[in-house]
């Protein structure tokens, strides 16, 4: 049941808002700044960081020392980093295996 049509530039507007990718360490130009490797990296870090997160939210949970709007928060952002890695990996293995069709 749908009471009103939400406006698809608002939740575009809060999507890039609340984009959680780490920015600062992006370089504007190509001299200088951070390589790829680095930037792999700092965000792969960053996604074990919000699992582990999630896991001790969950454990806390169970235990009953966390409220569970705390709990809830942390699982749905390690499901949505879950989500984003495995993403990312398809994709890789999909420009992996373009490549390996190119003719020579």
């Amino acid at each position: 049941m749908v009471d009103k049509i939400i406006d698809p530039t608002v939740a575009a507007r809060a999507y890039n808002s609340s984009s959680s990718l780490p920015t600062k360490n992006i370089p504007t130009s190509n001299t200088g700044g951070v390589s790829f490797q680095d930037f792999m990296t700092d965000a792969i870090e960053q996604s074990i960081d919000t699992m582990k997160t999630g896991e001790t939210m969950q454990a806390r949970g169970i235990a009953g020392q966390a409220d569970i709007t705390e709990v809830v928060q942390a699982v749905t952002d390690s499901e949505l980093t879950l989500q984003t890695i495995i993403s990312l990996r398809d994709r890789m293995v999909s420009a992996y295996q373009e490549i390996m069709r190119m003719p020579i």
